[in-house]
């Protein structure tokens, strides 16, 4: 079975898509894994959904609101970022948007006057600086190869994790595991709506481990929301809670990603 993930090789969804299947391939961004996986292209999907310091990863909440896909496991991986470059001379330091803003205090602490540059991923990061002298990268020490690494677990917090969906086509989709998520689309809006929401899970005694909101792009003020919880679909508290969700969802829709069980990866 193929896995498609954020490229090149060495990324941290690289290292996580490895637990998954022992073939990976790679595309550049979230939404075309999603759309990828949607579209039949591959039989998995790992993507990152979660990060312990920078909160969620808005493109892949996006691109689960657009395309019909099932999640069938949660993976949750450590985060260890070292800087890495030719030398301690360099100018820019290029990483992905999410690597840099996990280091920002020991950047701006450390190399106050080096430029921050985004790239598509932390690999590409290194690429930059095994090409270019003046650039340093920020990744996975195992991937600095002939770079010197220049100082490691750089990230704010040395807690730092990284939560993967693990995608599959929407046929694949499950109702057993441990924990489920749902994309909310209301098509209304008024006081008292996210409350409307979230009561049915807690007159159940449902835990919510996860809200979130996002833009519809219908119109300013319109909103998706994207709910986990500890429960799976199969249960009957589940059910009933869902079906006070979809009435009130009425003018609009709701997807089930399914249900699915977590798995740490452990670093090595």
């Amino acid at each position: 079975m193929q896995a498609v993930t954020l490229g090149p090789a060495g990324t941290y969804s690289h290292r996580a898509a490895s637990a998954v299947e022992d073939d990976v391939e790679f595309l550049e961004s979230v939404t075309d894994i999603v759309k990828a996986v949607a579209g039949g292209e591959y039989a998995r999907g790992v993507v990152p959904i979660e990060n312990s310091i920078e909160g969620s990863v808005t493109a892949t909440l996006d691109a689960l609101a657009d395309n019909d896909v099932a999640v069938v496991r949660e993976l949750v991986t450590p985060i260890r970022h070292a800087l890495m470059a030719q030398s301690t001379d360099f100018e820019t330091v290029a990483s992905h948007a999410q690597a840099l803003a996990q280091c920002r205090p020991y950047l701006e602490r450390e190399y106050p006057d080096v430029k921050r540059e985004a790239v598509t991923s932390t690999a590409r990061g290194v690429e930059r600086a095994r090409a270019d002298s003046s650039v340093a990268g920020i990744a996975h020490p195992d991937n600095a190869g002939e770079l010197t690494i220049l100082a490691e677990d750089i990230q704010e917090r040395t807690s730092n994790a990284t939560r993967f969906f693990v995608l599959a086509p929407a046929d694949e989709r499950s109702d057993a595991g441990g924990k489920s998520s749902l994309v909310v689309y209301p098509g209304s809006n008024y006081p008292g709506l996210l409350l409307s929401l979230l009561e049915p899970f807690a007159d159940r005694a449902i835990n919510l481990t996860r809200v979130e909101s996002r833009p519809s792009g219908e119109r300013l003020g319109d909103y998706v929301f994207h709910l986990d919880f500890e429960a799976g679909l199969y249960e009957k508290r589940a059910k009933d809670a869902l079906a006070e969700v979809e009435s009130l969802a009425e003018n609009g829709w709701v997807r089930r990603l399914g249900s699915y069980d977590t798995q740490h990866v452990i670093d090595g």
